[in-house]
């Protein structure tokens, strides 16, 4: 068995606020795995919105109070180390844990049901109610760290588990299909980009909302249509156009996204990056029987699912640049600009 130090290099979000709060330390304790939990390893971790948004109280409803910042709308405990996309190998398991699973290479799935083998009441996320993967080890319930065969580099399956396990799961409460004209928001981020590949992947059509200068690049992603993010969406496409609406964006467009959106058709959101405030016209509602998704926790089959797509390469990685751990400041600064295409990583070892 290798041996395992006692301490370990982490990246500490101190208390909520600005880039200061996150204190990069060679000497914070390693884990220790309890009883139901693996110990692994962590080669590369993703940077998402939601580390941003919980360390800036982005989630509190309550005048930006740290007392409701976290995902689940609670207070967190710090110091606490983010990071929900890990890509690692386990290195030790808990006493109720078969050794067999030493030196299997894993993804984490990043909503957690489970906390050492016991069921939530109302499920955590990685990286923000528990430790997560901006550190050399980590440590979650064994049935979270799915075991993964694949040619991709770490840092190449470190981009998959937050954003593609959250599109697999927009597509699957919508239960989108080869029949669907499935429209997209955000779709140069790691969320929008992998709900593009995810939704051809069923067979059905992708339109995709981004900035001009991105349309070749998420053309070849398989969007058989790009429009621009300034566009006025029934002018462009019309009315009762689509099937399906994947929302990563609210804002001031929303209510175009229900004028494009057929009978019977579907929305599901899973982020408001443009705005969380809308405001709804009931009657569209229900004079054009819209069904509404509000998509965070992972349906079951959704992240096995994820794995058997990347394990047949019917998705791929998209990488945006590399970041070592220490440098998690420039790495959020650049995601911020929203300059890029697919996902921000950092490398950990």
């Amino acid at each position: 068995m290798k041996q395992i130090p006692t301490k370990m290099n982490a990246i500490l979000m101190t208390a909520n606020g600005d880039y200061d709060k996150l204190k990069y330390v060679s000497d914070y304790n390693t884990p220790i795995p309890k009883e139901n939990e693996v110990l692994i390893e962590v080669k590369a971790a993703g940077v998402n919105n939601t580390d941003i948004n919980t360390r800036i109280v982005w989630y509190s409803k309550n005048d930006n109070s740290s007392d409701d910042a976290s995902w689940s709308g609670n207070s967190l405990e710090f110091p606490r180390i983010q990071g929900a996309d890990v890509c690692g190998y386990i290195v030790a398991v808990g006493k109720n844990i078969d050794e067999k699973r030493i030196g299997q290479r894993v993804l984490i799935e990043p909503s957690l049901q489970k906390v050492n083998g016991d069921q939530l009441e109302n499920p955590w996320y990685f990286g923000s109610e528990c430790d997560g993967g901006f550190a050399q080890y980590t440590v979650v319930s064994n049935e979270h760290a799915h075991e993964i065969q694949s040619e991709y580099s770490d840092t190449e399956l470190a981009s998959f588990p937050c954003s593609y396990s959250t599109a697999e799961n927009l597509l699957t409460r919508a239960n989108v299909n080869k029949n669907d004209i499935v429209l997209i928001s955000g779709a140069s981020g790691g969320v929008g980009s992998a709900a593009i590949q995810l939704a051809r992947a069923r067979g059905a059509k992708v339109i995709a909302i981004t900035s001009a200068s991105k349309f070749e690049t998420i053309k070849a992603l398989g969007a058989s249509t790009v429009v621009s993010r300034e566009d006025n969406l029934p002018d462009v496409l019309g009315k009762n156009s689509v099937t399906v609406v994947i929302d990563l964006v609210a804002g001031e467009k929303w209510n175009e996204f229900l004028e494009v959106l057929k009978p019977k058709g579907r929305y599901a959101v899973s982020g408001a990056i443009g705005g969380a405030i809308v405001e709804l016209d009931i009657r569209t509602l229900y004079l054009k029987d819209l069904s509404f998704f509000g998509c965070t926790i992972l349906e079951d089959e959704v992240f096995p699912n994820l794995i058997k797509r990347i394990e047949r390469k019917e998705i791929k990685p998209l990488l945006a640049k590399i970041y070592k751990l220490k440098d998690i400041v420039k790495a959020q600064k650049e995601f911020l600009t929203k300059k890029h295409i697919g996902k921000i990583v950092l490398e950990v070892v």
